[in-house]
C-alpha cells in the first residue's frame, strides 16, 4: 500500500464527522460552521506538507482544536447583552447533547465548563474516540499531560454528577 496521500475531498469525507462532532462539542452549533470551515481551510493549504506515514485523524483534530480555542478566545472579546447569555447557555447544551446522541445536556453542559485543555481532552477521548497519544498531539502536550488532563477533566464531571 502506498503511503502516498489521498485526494483531498476524501480527506474531508473521512474526517468530516469526527471534526463536526469536536467542533459542535467544544464551541456549539453556531459556532461550529465558521470553525469547521476554517479547520479545513488550514488543512487544504497545509495538506501537500502532510508527512507520510502520519496520522491524518489527529492532524485534522489538532487544527480543529486551535480553531476552536480561537472561537474562544473571540468570544470572550464579545460583549454580549444579558439577555442573550441566557440564550446562548440553553443552546449550546441542546447543541451538545443532540450531537453527543444523548439526552444528557446536563453533563455536557458540565463538559463545556472544564477548562479548555480538559474540556478538549473529554471531548476527543469520548466523541472522537481519540487514543491518549492522538489527544496529546492534538492539544499540543505530551501523552502524560493529556492523560492528566483527562483524568482531572473526568474527576470535575464525577464530582457535577454526584453534586
Amino acid at each position: 500500500m502506498s503511503d502516498a496521500p489521498i485526494p483531498f475531498q476524501r480527506f474531508i469525507d473521512v474526517h468530516r464527522e469526527a471534526v463536526w462532532r469536536f467542533l459542535v462539542s467544544s464551541v456549539g452549533a453556531s459556532d461550529a460552521e465558521d470553525c469547521f470551515q476554517e479547520t479545513f481551510i488550514a488543512a487544504l493549504r497545509a495538506y501537500p506538507r502532510l508527512r507520510a506515514g502520519s496520522n491524518p485523524r489527529a492532524w485534522v483534530l489538532t487544527i480543529a482544536h486551535r480553531k476552536a480555542l480561537d472561537a474562544h478566545r473571540a468570544r470572550a472579546r464579545r460583549a454580549l447583552a444579558v439577555a442573550e447569555i441566557e440564550a446562548l447557555d440553553g443552546r449550546a447544551c441542546s447543541e451538545v447533547a443532540t450531537v453527543a446522541g444523548t439526552h444528557e445536556s446536563g453533563l455536557w453542559e458540565a463538559v463545556r465548563e472544564l477548562p479548555p485543555r480538559q474540556r478538549s481532552a473529554v471531548a476527543l477521548r469520548f466523541i472522537a474516540d481519540l487514543p491518549h497519544r492522538d489527544i496529546a498531539t492534538a492539544i499540543g502536550c505530551s501523552e502524560e499531560a493529556a492523560r492528566r488532563s483527562l483524568h482531572e477533566g473526568l474527576a470535575k464531571l464525577r464530582q457535577e454528577v454526584a453534586a
